[in-house]
């Protein structure tokens, strides 16, 4: 059963809304007795708030008398309660959020080896609920009070304070923590966080969002081990839908290769779909080569032509050649795409170095 104690704004707008009805039920039958709209209100205002001065015009007949005592019944009655739910919204709401940030601290203080997540907007709440999935040890930092409010009601520790203040990371147990991910939407308080993680705890892994594709070094600069960039992820997502509609949906859809990446994923390994561009730096090479200058970083399981052609374990004296749809199971998609995005150098002789 719903408990109104927990829902003090609720009671507050309640309560107001029953006051508006009252004052306008009032003095309207006030004028329908023939007071004019200034005298209807003054005679409500001082009924309802029982000052107790002169009435403005005498009340003399038996419509006036019951008028004015049911305004008296249901105007103090009504007083009380809109009081009564304004003192509540005005103190539960911080003791809440007091005894909520306490009990958060005291179950963070015994966390060990655990992960931080900084930050609990659309990112941060898809990460919190995978962590709480995985029953990894985590805890959310968070400085709005709504989303704090979120971030509790959905079952996870949150302490509030900005991320960005040393003393805020220090709470969260960062000494102790294996690793921190930063995923506000603001590039500059990211790179801040890295920088104050870093220097909090020199072996921490650092995972960091970025929007622009500028702020992935500074990331790395500021000590970040590994950087996210959403925009661009999804860029490559789309891309990947409309230049291979059926290989996508056979790896991104299938309930099966869902499992396969879901076991991937627990090795470290990322399933991938890579276009190869005209002049990267892996562009018309063998697999075989491929494979050797990455020194094993990925390995190539499919090649989807152009043409429509579909390479299934493909030979490794086989070419890929530009605009090449190019399967790959690796560790870190972003750095699979590294390698065939970096562009081609090459010496007198033409050939790849």
């Amino acid at each position: 059963m719903d408990n109104p104690l927990l829902h003090p704004s609720r009671n507050l707008i309640r309560g107001t809304a029953f006051m508006a009805i009252v004052w306008v039920a009032a003095t309207t039958g006030y004028m329908r007795a023939g007071w004019n709209l200034q005298d209807a209100l003054y005679m409500v205002t001082l009924t309802v708030f029982t000052v107790g001065y002169d009435e403005v015009r005498p009340i003399d007949t038996e419509y006036l008398h019951a008028l004015t005592m049911g305004t008296m019944a249901f105007g103090c009655t009504g007083m009380i309660f809109l009081s009564g739910a304004l003192v509540q919204f005005m103190t539960l709401n911080p003791l809440q959020q007091l005894l909520g940030g306490r009990r958060v601290q005291s179950e963070v203080d015994k966390l060990e080896r655990h992960i931080i997540v900084c930050g609990y907007g659309r990112i941060g709440v898809e990460l919190a609920k995978a962590l709480k999935d995985g029953r990894a040890p985590y805890v959310i930092v968070e400085q709005q009070d709504r989303r704090v409010a979120q971030a509790r009601d959905a079952g996870h520790p949150c302490l509030q304070g900005d991320a960005t203040n040393e003393a805020t990371l220090l709470d969260a147990g960062i000494a102790r923590a294996r690793a921190l991910a930063s995923v506000l939407p603001n590039d500059a308080a990211n790179v801040f966080i890295t920088l104050s993680a870093r220097s909090l705890n020199s072996k921490i892994e650092i995972i960091a969002r970025g929007d622009a594709v500028s702020t992935e070094r500074k990331l790395i600069h500021a000590g970040a081990d590994k950087v996210v960039l959403p925009t661009h992820i999804g860029a490559e997502r789309i891309a990947e839908i409309l230049l291979f509609p059926e290989t996508s949906r056979f790896i991104h859809e299938s309930e099966g290769m869902r499992e396969l990446e879901r076991q991937l994923h627990m090795l470290g390994l990322d399933i991938e779909v890579v276009v190869a561009p005209e002049h990267g730096a892996l562009t018309n090479l063998t697999v075989e080569q491929i494979e050797a200058r990455t020194n094993g970083a990925f390995f190539i399981v499919q090649i989807n032509r152009r043409d429509g052609e579909a390479i299934t374990q493909p030979d490794k004296k086989t070419f890929i050649e530009a605009g090449d749809g190019v399967v790959v199971v690796g560790r870190g998609a972003q750095a699979i795409n590294a390698f065939f995005a970096a562009p081609r150098t090459t010496g007198g002789s033409g050939k790849f170095r």
